[in-house]
């Protein structure tokens, strides 16, 4: 079992990284000040000086609204930053899980099991694809496929018609812990029963009332459905939360 002090994780001031940091506190946060994911020789120094065996890579930028106006940023973080995640990883025999999106799927029919083929239908999430080439060029490398959310629904309104298996961030964060200790490689899903996101929202409760939405009233691409097939995650665990 790897200690957690060998653990270094991305995105730590994220949603995902917050919830990762009430698990394994002792690990290796560092933020984009001290490792900037565009900044390759900074990053050496710094794995250089702490020596992690396992990089959790989640930092990644997430506005598919923002990305499909601007996608420099995407480039740069979500791909480029990879790509300089998994060089560290080959120099310093590292072992690397990718925290990658259901989104890579085109979603017109979802279950999406681990070996069906891939198709993003927006901009982010080819850049997410795209860390995830990377991430596949290192044989020990786990890919993680997830969609995630915050303990409280945060807008006023959600899709009826977009279906995922989405969970709190709490939860996910509970099983990339478990599953990167647990020394598996290839890609595994994460993730709940398959609902709207609608569906999702009103379960978990939201800041007021949460109105109805349509993917096709919103200026971006959204699959319709990348529900995840989670059966090998099950497999591996059962169902532990």
């Amino acid at each position: 079992m790897i200690k957690d002090q060998k653990i270094l994780f991305t995105g730590g001031s994220g949603l995902l990284g917050g919830e990762v940091q009430k698990l394994i506190p002792k690990a290796l946060f560092p933020d984009s000040k001290i490792f900037n994911l565009t900044q390759y020789k900074q990053m050496e120094r710094y794995v250089a000086k702490y020596k992690p065996e396992l990089i959790i890579h989640a930092a990644a930028f997430t506005s598919p609204p923002i990305i499909e106006k601007n996608a420099e940023k995407a480039l740069d973080v979500n791909i480029l930053g990879t790509v300089n995640i998994v060089k560290l990883c080959f120099k310093f025999g590292i072992r690397l899980v990718y925290v990658c999106t259901d989104y890579v799927f085109k979603g017109d029919k979802g279950n999406y099991r681990e070996e069906d083929s891939v198709l993003p239908v927006n901009k982010y999430a080819w850049s997410k694809l795209g860390g995830e080439c990377a991430a596949r060029l290192l044989d020990d490398s786990l890919i993680l496929r997830i969609s995630m959310g915050e303990k409280i629904f945060p807008y006023p309104q959600a899709f009826v018609d977009h279906f995922t298996s989405r969970e709190t961030a709490d939860v996910i964060a509970k099983k990339i812990v478990r599953v990167s200790k647990a020394g598996l490689s290839g890609v595994l899903h994460l993730g709940t029963k398959r609902r709207s996101v609608y569906e999702y929202a009103k379960t978990i409760g939201g800041k007021g009332p949460i109105g109805k939405i349509s993917i096709k009233d919103v200026n971006f691409t959204v699959p319709h459905d990348t529900s995840l097939n989670t059966g090998k995650y099950l497999k591996l665990f059962g169902r532990k939360s």
